[in-house]
C-alpha cells in the first residue's frame, strides 16, 4: 500500500477515512454489476475501490495529477478503471453515457466548488440515473429546504425542479483527513423523468430565480423589477408583495413561463 497522500489546500481536499462512514455510503449507493459509475474526485480511492469491485468498471474524474498513479495501483485487478485527469466542469458528462444507458454519479465534492458542480450535473440530468454526493451539511440543508425557511433559496428551487432530493446521513469532521471546520452530509439526487419536468425555458427560469433571491428581503415586485412587472406577477396568480422564500418551486416555473412568453411576443 502506498503512503497516504498529503491533502492540498488549493484543491479543497479532505480525504474520507472513517471505515463505518465509507461502508454506509457504499451501502446507500448499492452498486450493481454493470452499473455505469462515474466518480468525481476519487482522491485516495476509499469509495472507488469498493464501487469498482462491486460494479466491475468505473470512470473517475480527478483534477490532482499526483493522485492518478497511486489510485491506478490500488485498483489493479479489481475491475476496469478509467481515470480522467481533468476539471469536471470541462467534461461533457453526456458523452460518458453510452446510448440507452444512464450514469450513476458519486462524489466527495470540494466545498468551494460544490454548487458549480451540482449545476453542471443538472445540465446533463437526462443522462443520469442518480447522484450521491458528500457535501457541506449546510449545503445539503439548503438543497432539501422547503419554502418559508432561511435555508430555502436558489439552490433549493433549481434542484427540486430537476430532482428528488434525499438527505441520507450526517458525517462528522473527524471522518476526514484533515478534519474540515464544518459538518458534512451525504445526499441522493434522483432526476425526474423527462416527461415530468416542467415545460419551461431554462434561461428564463435561471433569470427569474436569480433575481428573486438576489435580495431576499425585497418583495417579488421589487426584486423582479426590470424582469417582470407587478401586473405580470399577478397574472401568474402570485402576489408581488410576497418574498421569494415563500414561493414553492412551481411558482417560479409560472413566472419563468411568463418571462419567456413576453420575450416571444
Amino acid at each position: 500500500m502506498s503512503a497516504a497522500a498529503r491533502p492540498k489546500k488549493h484543491f479543497g481536499q479532505h480525504f474520507l477515512h472513517e471505515r463505518g462512514v465509507i461502508e454506509r455510503i457504499v451501502a446507500a449507493i448499492a452498486p450493481q454489476p454493470g452499473d455505469m459509475l462515474l466518480e468525481i474526485g476519487p482522491g485516495e480511492g476509499v469509495l472507488t475501490l469498493p464501487l469498482l469491485r462491486a460494479a466491475g468498471r468505473l470512470t473517475a474524474i480527478e483534477l490532482d495529477r499526483d493522485l492518478i498513479e497511486p489510485l491506478q495501483t490500488r485498483a489493479a485487478g479489481l475491475g476496469a478503471l478509467t481515470l480522467l485527469q481533468t476539471d469536471v466542469l470541462q467534461v461533457d458528462l453526456g458523452a460518458l453515457a453510452p446510448a440507452g444507458r444512464k450514469l450513476r454519479i458519486v462524489g466527495n465534492l470540494p466545498y468551494y466548488i460544490s454548487s458549480p458542480i451540482l449545476f453542471h450535473c443538472l445540465h446533463y440530468a437526462a443522462h443520469i440515473q442518480d447522484m450521491h454526493f458528500m457535501l457541506q451539511r449546510e449545503v445539503v440543508e439548503r438543497m432539501a429546504a422547503t419554502p418559508g425557511g432561511k435555508d430555502y433559496g436558489r439552490l433549493s428551487v433549481m434542484l427540486q425542479l430537476a430532482c428528488a432530493v434525499q438527505p441520507l446521513l450526517h458525517v462528522p469532521p473527524g471522518a476526514f483527513r484533515p478534519p474540515p471546520k464544518v459538518d458534512s452530509a451525504v445526499v441522493r439526487l434522483l432526476p425526474h423523468a423527462t416527461d415530468a419536468l416542467p415545460p419551461v425555458d431554462g434561461a428564463a427560469l435561471q433569470q427569474v430565480v436569480r433575481a428573486a433571491f438576489g435580495q431576499r428581503r425585497k418583495t417579488l415586485g421589487n426584486a423582479l423589477r426590470g424582469v417582470l412587472d407587478a401586473g405580470a406577477i399577478r397574472a401568474c396568480a402570485i402576489d408581488p408583495a410576497q418574498r421569494a422564500e415563500r414561493l414553492p418551486p412551481q411558482d417560479f416555473v409560472r413566472l419563468a413561463q411568463a418571462l419567456a412568453a413576453r420575450g416571444n411576443d
